[in-house]
């Protein structure tokens, strides 16, 4: 039998599986929900509710705290600016650009020449998936959907650490989807006034990427990163790219081109390169 440690890579691989399965099945969610926005408020709703009744959160009581909460959620909420991104653009490319915010974060605390080298990778893979002029290029509001959604996600893993060392249990996660939930309904309200979020078919689906894609790989996560150090998990998430891909033409039928497939090579050999390159003491939260 694997031992725990021997066992923590594999949550991590099932955590990416799952969650980029579950964003192949959330981007053909949107045509049924009416839009992204409304496929976010059902993904979101449904997720907290899963957590509130799986975690059973009490408010923290320090209003410090509480801010602390409140901007995790409103974090996670922007990391879902990645469904109106993949409304545009196939699966693979808005999730590797999604990587982009993770790895901002790992190669800012660089230290030597040979780290930021990975940088320039990265950024070569951007410059594949969105040069001018060439057949297929990708649309610029696309582009900003999924680069708004980096940043989102790279100020998601610096408080997911800040709330991690402040507060125990899985509690704040809960009450941090709740309130990304509550930012995110208006704007499903908004766009499709709520026609077809209460059908049952359209449930049935928003609960299963709920599932998939928040609650399955954030409890993988939680039970990894209790054994696995964070610079081992950072080179295991850096495959999500090619897992979306895969996703993408298994589950979508979306085919990308050559330079699309070296792109996303680009990026998440600069991930997890700048992951493995840090300094064990930077590695650690």
């Amino acid at each position: 039998m694997p031992t725990d440690a021997a066992r923590a890579p594999m949550l991590i691989l099932g955590s990416v599986v799952s969650v980029q399965f579950g964003q192949a099945l959330g981007k053909g969610l949107i045509g049924e929900a009416g839009g992204p926005w409304s496929a976010v408020a059902l993904r979101l709703s449904l997720a907290a509710a899963v957590l509130l009744v799986w975690r059973r959160p009490r408010l923290p009581a320090a209003r410090g705290d509480r801010l602390l909460v409140l901007a995790f959620g409103t974090s996670i909420a922007g990391m879902n600016l990645v469904y109106p991104a993949m409304a545009r653009l196939p699966l693979g490319v808005a999730v590797t650009l999604q990587l982009m915010g993770p790895l901002a974060l790992a190669l800012g605390s660089a230290r030597r020449w040979r780290e930021a080298l990975w940088g320039v990778l990265a950024v070569a893979g951007v410059l594949l998936f969105a040069a001018p002029g060439r057949a297929g290029s990708l649309p610029l509001a696309g582009l900003a959907f999924a680069l708004a959604s980096a940043a989102s996600m790279g100020t998601y893993l610096l408080l997911s650490r800040r709330v991690g060392a402040r507060l125990p249990g899985g509690g704040p996660l809960a009450l941090a989807v709740a309130w990304a939930a509550v930012l995110t309904v208006p704007c499903g309200l908004v766009e499709d006034g709520g026609a077809r979020l209460g059908r049952p078919p359209v449930l049935a689906v928003a609960l299963g990427v709920a599932v998939l894609s928040s609650v399955v790989p954030y409890s993988l996560e939680l039970a990894a990163l209790r054994r696995l150090p964070v610079r081992v998990a950072g080179v295991l998430q850096s495959l999500e790219p090619v897992v979306a891909g895969l996703a993408g033409l298994l589950l979508l039928d979306e085919w990308l081109t050559a330079a699309q497939w070296a792109a996303i090579g680009c990026i998440a050999a600069a991930s997890a390169g700048a992951v493995a390159t840090r300094r064990p003491e930077a590695a650690q939260p």
